[in-house]
C-alpha cells in the first residue's frame, strides 16, 4: 500500500502572495541598485534617459544650505523610524493581525525599499567638499567601497537570501507548506563580526574619494542608525536564540575584525 503526500490547492490568495512577494523583491533590487549608484555618486543614463538622474551630490532640489541640512535629516529620521520599528519582533506581532503572515516580510521589504526610494529622490545635496583624493587612490577608495557592497550581498545569502527578503515565506505559503524555522548559524563572515551586512554598508557609505557635506550627514546619521539597530536587533536575537547568542556575542566582535573585547 502506498501513500501519496497531500498538497493543499493553489488558491487564489497563495497566488497572489506569491505575486505580492515577487513585486517586493523586485522593487529591492531596482532600489538597492540605485542605493549603490546613489551613494558612490554614479549617474546612470542610457541614451538620453537617465536611469539614475539624482546622487549623493548630483541632481535633487537646490535649495540653501540649512533648508537641505533640515530636509535630509527628517528624511533619514523617516527612514530609519519605519526600517527599526516594522523590524521588532512586538510591532510583527501586532502587524501580523492586519497583514497576513506569509506576506509580513515581503512588506516589510516594500516598505523600506519605497523609503529609501523617498529619500534618495528628495535628498538635496549639500556639495562643499571636506576632502578630495584623485588618480590611483581615488580607485582604490572607489574599489574598497564597492567591495563593502558586495559584502552586504554576499552576507544576505550566507544566511538565506530569500528568507530575508521574504520570498522563500511566500513559496513555502503557496506550497501549503508550515512558516520556515530558524537556525542560529555563523557561516563565513559572521565568524569574523557579527553583523557583517551592517559592516559592508558602513565601509559603503564612509569610503570615497570625494567627501561632501551632504555625504558626511548621510554617513554620520546612517552610522548612528546602524549602531542603535544593532543594539535591538541583538535584544531580539538574545530573545530567540538564548544562551547559543549570548556565548557568540563574547566570542566574536561586533563590527571590527580582530576586536579581542565584546563591543
Amino acid at each position: 500500500m502506498t501513500t501519496t503526500e497531500h498538497r493543499p490547492a493553489m488558491t487564489a490568495g497563495r497566488i497572489a502572495a506569491v505575486v505580492y512577494g515577487t513585486v517586493a523583491y523586485v522593487v529591492f533590487l531596482l532600489v538597492f541598485s540605485w542605493a549603490i549608484a546613489f551613494v558612490e555618486d554614479v549617474r546612470v543614463t542610457i541614451g538620453d534617459t537617465a536611469l539614475v538622474p539624482r546622487t549623493i551630490d548630483h541632481g535633487g532640489p537646490t535649495v540653501p544650505a540649512a533648508v537641505a541640512l533640515l530636509v535630509n535629516v527628517v528624511l533619514l529620521t523617516l527612514f530609519a523610524a519605519q526600517h527599526s520599528v516594522m523590524a521588532r519582533a512586538g510591532f510583527k506581532r501586532w502587524w501580523t493581525r492586519i497583514v497576513p503572515a506569509p506576506v509580513e516580510r515581503s512588506t516589510y521589504v516594500l516598505a523600506a525599499s519605497l523609503c529609501l526610494a523617498v529619500l534618495m529622490w528628495w535628498w538635496c545635496p549639500i556639495t562643499a567638499e571636506l576632502w578630495t583624493v584623485s588618480g590611483a587612490v581615488s580607485g582604490i577608495l572607489v574599489v574598497i567601497s564597492l567591495a563593502g557592497w558586495l559584502l552586504v550581498l554576499t552576507s544576505t545569502f550566507l544566511i538565506d537570501h530569500f528568507d530575508l527578503f521574504g520570498l522563500r515565506q511566500v513559496v513555502a505559503n503557496a506550497r501549503g507548506r508550515p512558516a520556515p524555522t530558524y537556525r542560529f548559524v555563523t557561516p563565513l563572515w559572521y565568524g569574523i563580526v557579527r553583523h557583517p551586512i551592517y559592516l559592508g554598508f558602513l565601509i559603503g557609505f564612509w569610503v570615497t574619494p570625494t567627501m561632501t557635506v551632504g555625504h558626511l550627514v548621510f554617513a554620520v546619521a546612517t552610522t548612528g542608525f546602524v549602531l542603535v539597530g544593532i543594539q535591538l536587533e541583538e535584544r531580539d536575537l538574545i530573545r530567540t536564540f538564548g544562551d547559543d547568542y549570548r556565548s557568540y556575542r563574547r566570542r566574536v566582535p561586533m563590527l571590527l575584525p580582530g576586536a579581542h573585547r565584546r563591543t
